[in-house]
């Protein structure tokens, strides 16, 4: 069985790719590997509050933000490179995961519509095939494409509540959108509406709904589906266009902050809800990577040497895994009072969206060359560093 550690590794860019690589795939062997032999219910754990109500809605949790982070990297297609065998290894475990989730069938047959939580993850599920549309979408087999588009569309039976979750059903009409030619254009309109006016607050910064809160929703959800939603629509739409240049002009300074963020050890402010989606926090910084859209004076090797550091750091504290591999609920190891009553084993692989930055191909600038010290790391050595500037719109 092919593993990452047959990558040859160098400099010291290559080298992390390498650990990255090998991270998501620890993260993922155990959805994809169940999920493949249909048996995702049967084997995975449900650590939450109520274990019970949770099981509804975790293995949808699990493979939807699974996928969703680790899309750009399959999306790079198979070649004759170990890395690029082991892309196709996992290409196929995931298509052979979708047919699972969407066949009603199977035994993993997954909740597209009951309860309020499927929304969440169809929206990241969608996410995924957005971010993967040769190598997921384009190889999926015309029942399954079926399949897919029926399970996203019964999802439109939840009403979002008037906070990010606006986004979740933007992202998925936008996915049947881009997929299918149509979409219903109507959860689109009021969650742009209300994000690109009354919910931005300024300096790269939305609201959750009305109220700004400290923590890390503007990169968990708003920001990245902004950017996904607005560029579905901008394809041949001029205005469209204008909002998606908008929208990520904010990114791109609240990636910045994100950068700021991270202190010379790797670490980073425990602020808000959410805390056990760990490195999760990080998906906009590595999704303005991705785009290779980072902000002037931001160097690429700065922002791998920071994620790299902050992703070794957090998956490395033990109790991180059980001994069966799966995550477990915590920040920094194994810290259960952190799970929220919306939280459940699913919902940890969120942390997922950090490997973003591996839909960037081996040889792109990111992954070459020496580390560079981040922002803080900079700062806290006494060196010089840019002074800091808000944005206006």
């Amino acid at each position: 069985m092919l593993t990452c550690q047959g990558l040859k590794a160098q400099s010291d860019g290559e080298k992390e790719r390498a650990y990255m690589v090998q991270a998501m795939l620890r993260i993922a062997d155990p959805v994809l590997n169940s999920l493949s032999r249909n048996e995702l219910k049967k084997q995975m754990p449900v650590e939450a509050k109520d274990p019970e109500e949770r099981k509804k809605s975790t293995h949808l949790e699990a493979f939807g933000r699974l996928i969703a982070g680790m899309a750009p990297w399959l999306e790079l297609g198979p070649d004759d490179s170990d890395e690029g065998r082991l892309r196709e290894k996992y290409i196929l475990l995931v298509l052979k995961g979708i047919d699972h989730a969407t066949n009603p069938a199977a035994a993993d047959y997954m909740n597209f519509n009951q309860g309020s939580q499927p929304l969440v993850d169809a929206a990241f599920f969608a996410q995924a095939l957005l971010r993967a549309p040769v190598q997921l979408w384009g190889r999926l087999d015309a029942g399954t494409r079926a399949n897919v588009l029926t399970a996203l569309k019964s999802s439109r039976v939840i009403k979002a509540h008037q906070n990010n979750w606006l986004l979740f059903s933007a992202e998925v009409e936008a996915a049947i959108m881009h997929f299918e030619g149509t979409a219903d254009t109507k959860p689109i309109d009021v969650a742009l509406k209300q994000h690109l006016g009354p919910w931005y607050k300024g300096d790269g910064a939305y609201g959750d709904g009305a109220d700004f809160h400290w923590d890390y929703y503007n990169s968990f959800v708003i920001q990245p589906m902004l950017l996904e939603v607005t560029k579905v629509l901008s394809q041949g739409d001029t205005l469209q266009k204008k909002s998606h240049q908008l929208v990520l002009k904010r990114a791109k300074r609240y990636a910045a902050v994100q950068e700021r963020m991270i202190s010379p050890e790797g670490t980073y402010p425990p602020l808000g809800r959410s805390l056990a989606y760990r490195f999760g926090a990080f998906q906009l910084l590595a999704q303005v990577s991705l785009m290779r859209q980072l902000p002037k004076g931001i160097a690429p090797a700065q922002v791998r040497s920071a994620l790299y550091t902050v992703v070794k750091k957090q998956l490395e504290m033990p109790g991180t895994f059980d001994r069966q591999g799966w995550l477990q609920i915590g920040m920094a190891g194994h810290q259960p009072g952190l799970g929220e009553s919306y939280i459940s084993t699913g919902s940890l692989y969120l942390c997922s969206e950090v490997f973003l930055v591996l839909g960037l191909p081996a040889s792109d600038p990111f992954w070459q060359g020496r580390d560079e010290d981040w922002t803080a790391k900079k700062l806290w050595k006494g060196m010089a560093v840019d002074i800091d500037h808000s944005i206006s719109d």
